[in-house]
C-alpha cells in the first residue's frame, strides 16, 4: 500500500475557502438545531458539530458565525437548547439553516416546542435535547466558540430511537450502512 505524503508549509494560505469547505464535507456529522429566545425575539441554527467538553461538570461547545442572526439574541438571553435531530427532522434541519429564506420565529413552524430549565426552546420529539446556559464566548476570525453548561437533560425512550440524522459531503443521511434499506 503506498503512503500519502501530505506536505504544507506552516502559516501557508494556499487553501481557498471552497477547497477547505469540500475537506470538511468529508467529516460526517449529527445535526442538531441550536434554538435561542423567546416568542417573536427567537431564532436558531443548523449546526453539525456540537462536542462534549467535559462531563463533570456537563458541558457542550459548539460554534456559530458572529454574523448570524442568532448571535445578538444568543448573547443576550446567554441561553440555547441542543436539539439533537432524527431523520424525520430534516425539514427543521433545512429551515434552521437559512436556505430556504426562513427567519427568526419562522423557523419554528410545523413543530412541536416547549421548554425546560433555561427557556429556550426545545423540540418535543427530538433524540435528545440538552438545555444549557453560556459559560463563556471564546470569539475569533468573526466566528465565536460557545461554551455551554447543561442544566437539564432529556434523551428520547430507546424503543423511539431509531438513528441520527447525519450530514455528509453536502447531504443529508443516516448511520445505516449503505447496503441497508432505507
Amino acid at each position: 500500500m503506498s503512503e500519502l505524503v501530505l506536505t504544507a508549509e506552516l502559516n501557508s494560505s494556499d487553501v481557498s475557502p471552497a477547497e477547505f469547505r469540500n475537506a470538511m464535507r468529508q467529516l460526517a456529522g449529527g445535526i442538531s438545531v441550536i434554538t435561542v429566545g423567546d416568542g417573536e425575539r427567537r431564532s436558531g441554527l443548523t449546526v453539525t458539530s456540537v462536542s462534549s467538553l467535559s462531563a463533570e461538570p456537563p458541558i457542550v461547545i459548539f460554534c456559530i458565525s458572529r454574523g448570524s442572526s442568532s448571535w445578538p439574541i444568543l448573547t443576550t438571553s446567554r441561553t440555547f437548547a441542543v436539539n439533537v435531530l432524527a431523520p424525520e427532522h430534516i425539514d427543521i434541519a433545512e429551515r434552521f439553516s437559512g436556505k430556504r429564506g426562513e427567519k427568526g420565529a419562522e423557523r419554528y413552524a410545523d413543530a412541536t416546542w416547549s421548554k425546560l430549565v433555561t427557556g429556550a426552546p426545545v423540540l418535543s420529539d427530538a433524540i435528545a435535547v440538552l438545555d444549557c446556559v453560556v459559560d463563556e464566548f471564546i470569539e475569533r476570525h468573526g466566528s465565536a466558540i460557545v461554551v455551554g453548561r447543561v442544566q437539564s437533560a432529556i434523551i428520547r425512550p430507546e424503543p423511539d430511537i431509531d438513528e441520527p440524522l447525519t450530514y455528509w459531503r453536502g447531504t443529508y443521511g443516516t448511520t445505516r450502512k449503505r447496503s441497508d434499506p432505507v
